[in-house]
């Protein structure tokens, strides 16, 4: 009798720690999905480029931002589906890694020119199937490593 409840016991504790195995790799996946307990202290950002494009009825915006070293490089490209005309604005500044997964963004040149109201951009760093991407805190929106784009 003994025997039979040690093997029970032995059987339910192997079956319980199979599906704790499960729960936590679903886990994961969700908590990969969200961004969130990341610790991507190790990437490197060194002349790393994201983009973020964003297609409106009008016009269609492409963003793209350059890190080099402690140097940021953001430029916004305004393309009109009307008159087919093409304008931008780049903006200069630096950014600096917060913590190990938050990258704060202050261009205060556009065009080499001081401007009076620095562009600030706080973006979290995720990485979903081996892929960089950058969410920006305030509008949610995600910013795609470029070299992740020319492999697709």
């Amino acid at each position: 009798m003994k025997k039979i409840l040690l093997l029970l016991l032995a059987g339910i504790s192997y079956h319980a720690h199979a599906q704790y195995g499960t729960v936590n790799a679903v886990l994961e996946r969700l908590e990969e999905r969200h961004g969130i307990n990341q610790n991507l202290a190790d990437v490197n950002l060194d002349n790393a480029k994201f983009v973020l494009i964003k297609d409106f009825d009008g016009h269609t915006e492409r963003n793209f931002l350059i890190l080099r070293g402690k140097e940021a490089t953001y430029v916004e490209m305004f393309d009109d589906k009307q008159n087919g005309q093409t304008t931008s604005n780049v903006f200069t500044g630096d950014a600096v890694r917060a913590q190990h997964n938050l990258l704060s963004l202050r261009a205060d040149k556009l065009e080499g020119q001081k401007i009076a109201l620095p562009l600030t951009k706080t973006l979290m760093l995720t990485r979903q199937k081996k892929t960089l991407y950058l969410i920006d805190i305030n509008t949610r929106e995600r910013w795609i490593e470029e070299s992740a784009l020319n492999k697709k």
